[in-house]
């Protein structure tokens, strides 16, 4: 029944949230506020965990599954393919579930029980269309723009340990991430990206609004937050992947 209650509770929370802007100037500059602080201010993380992990997934193919019975471009079309389909989307969406989650959380958690929202409400302000909007809509903006420098950063990755590993030929490598592409698969981890924005946004945003208690319970919602994000995200992936499959 809490589950129950807590969902409805969101419903209402993002039906006062998609309202038209009451002022609109004040909205653009705190959209652009909230694209820097959680989609500019992540472009490092993303660059630095996905140059990496393309590296890692290079490497483990060509040891653990190349055989002399397989093509030697086998191992960048399985990269290409891994860091396409699900990485760059669904795995880079749940690391910054624990990043950017738990940022909004605590910051909303914090204004909740400093009674900074409930003085906007007092001044006739609608906090959650004022507060929550800009941080759904400039996630939803910027994660394009990361599953894109994700991508290009885990092949970087594999590229590196050709260039600096010798692990195999950079020219097995190019033709196997080039092998058989399917361009539709990019749309899919944009579509998918879209769609686990917009969860790790709001629900993010609904666990810090609603905290109720003192600094002990803006901890707990940003914990609550981060893994209910991360459960969503993967049940997410399983439907989309069926409907997009």
């Amino acid at each position: 029944m809490k589950q129950i209650a807590q969902f409805g509770e969101y419903l209402i929370l993002m039906k006062k949230t998609f309202a038209r802007p009451e002022r609109f100037r004040m909205f653009l500059k705190q959209y652009a506020k909230e694209l820097e602080k959680l989609g500019v201010d992540s472009i490092g993380i993303v660059l630095i965990i996905s140059f990496f992990i393309g590296a890692v997934i290079t490497v483990q193919i060509k040891v653990n599954i190349e055989s002399a019975w397989m093509p030697r471009w086998t191992v960048g079309y399985v990269t290409r393919e891994i860091l396409l389909l699900e990485f760059s989307s669904a795995i880079m969406c749940l690391i910054l579930a624990g990043k950017v989650g738990s940022n909004i959380a605590s910051e909303l958690g914090t204004m909740r029980v400093t009674q900074q929202i409930d003085a906007l409400e007092i001044m006739g302000v609608n906090s959650a269309n004022y507060l929550v909007l800009p941080k759904i809509l400039s996630m939803v903006t910027m994660i394009p723009v990361l599953v894109t420098f994700s991508i290009f950063a885990g092949i970087t990755g594999a590229f590196a340990t050709t260039w600096f590993g010798g692990i195999m030929s950079a020219n097995d490598l190019e033709y196997g991430l080039q092998y058989a592409f399917v361009e539709r698969f990019v749309w899919i981890s944009y579509i998918k990206s879209f769609f686990f924005a917009f969860i790790i946004a709001s629900v993010s945003a609904y666990f810090g609004y609603s905290v109720k208690g003192g600094s002990i319970a803006v901890g707990k919602a940003s914990t609550n937050a981060v893994v209910s994000s991360s459960v969503l995200i993967l049940f997410s992936d399983l439907i989309l992947n069926l409907l997009l499959a």
